[in-house]
């Protein structure tokens, strides 16, 4: 009897019953839950496309890393929506989270549904390790994070992305710093943002007040080199740039154009958004592509 379904950590991941017609035929599927937030598409690309509202298996993996980025993105999806029939090694491939991206900068995955799919990161720092936004508090990155050294301080960008932040703060004793503008999101919160005047915080930190998205966003860069954007600022795939959502713009749009014609004057080379695909790019490089965005928003 073939399984409807593929449980990793004790959860329903998703149901072949409910896959959706745009998938290719082959073990790793999509099913009817998603929610279109663009994740899986960030880490397995070559494996998951987008549809009408959805996301989908456009591509069986064929390789090994194929494979193992497919069950990244099963691993990360918020809402369970990709499964895999057969025997798989999801477990084992739990166990690269969180995963490098340039030490030591690490993208946590388990993104959580609270914040639609938002992506978290962590930073290990011998002052203190940070983390930027929250993914699902769960066992298998909560374990990681404590192997890592635990957390003390937590960077909320907004109040869409906060997620467990609340949890994560209790486990580990982390500080949350948020804007005053988005307290009611964590009105526990132990370090209140105010102001709209960028902000050296700690030693290689500084705060970038960002509002437009929401009133109080705020982005962090990091080491003059790791810009941690929020909802501020991402990397289209598809146009192969630096881009805005403006579609989901919800306090001012002239807000958001004016803070980033404020961003544009730092030096950085990596966007690390809490949504859309993240890059590196030279800082010249970078430069200019800020330059080109403020030209055409």
């Amino acid at each position: 009897m073939q399984r409807t379904a593929v449980k990793v950590y004790g959860a329903v991941m998703a149901n072949v019953a409910k896959r959706v017609f745009e998938n290719v035929l082959g073990d790793f599927f999509v099913d009817s839950t998603c929610i279109d937030c663009d994740a899986c598409r960030q880490i397995a690309p070559s494996v998951i496309a987008q549809a009408d509202e959805t996301s989908f298996v456009s591509h069986q993996p064929q390789s090994p890393s194929e494979r193992h980025a497919a069950l990244h993105a099963l691993l990360c999806c918020p809402t369970g929506s990709i499964g895999c029939l057969g025997d798989n090694d999801a477990k084992s491939a739990m166990q690269d989270f969180p995963i490098v991206i340039e030490d030591p900068v690490f993208y946590c995955g388990f993104n959580s549904p609270k914040s639609f799919g938002g992506n978290s990161y962590f930073i290990r720092h011998p002052d203190g390790n940070w983390l930027i936004d929250s993914p699902k508090f769960i066992k298998p990155i909560v374990r990681r994070l404590e192997d890592l050294g635990g957390v003390d301080f937590i960077f909320l960008t907004h109040r869409d992305d906060v997620a467990d932040a609340n949890r994560f703060a209790e486990h580990f004793g982390a500080k949350r710093i948020i804007d005053r503008r988005e307290r009611d999101s964590q009105p526990e919160a132990e370090i209140i943002l105010e102001g709209d005047e960028p902000t050296p915080f700690a030693n290689d930190f500084t705060v970038i007040p960002t509002p437009g998205h929401s009133e109080g966003h705020c982005c962090l860069l990091f080491a003059e080199r790791f810009l941690f954007t929020g909802d501020h600022l991402y990397w289209n795939r598809d146009e192969q740039r630096l881009d805005a959502f403006r579609d989901f713009c919800w306090y001012s749009w002239d807000a958001q154009r004016e803070s980033m014609r404020r961003l544009a004057q730092f030096s950085f080379e990596w966007i690390l958004p809490g949504h859309g695909q993240w890059v590196r790019l030279p800082a010249s490089t970078m430069a200019e592509q800020m330059a080109q965005l403020v030209d055409r928003i």
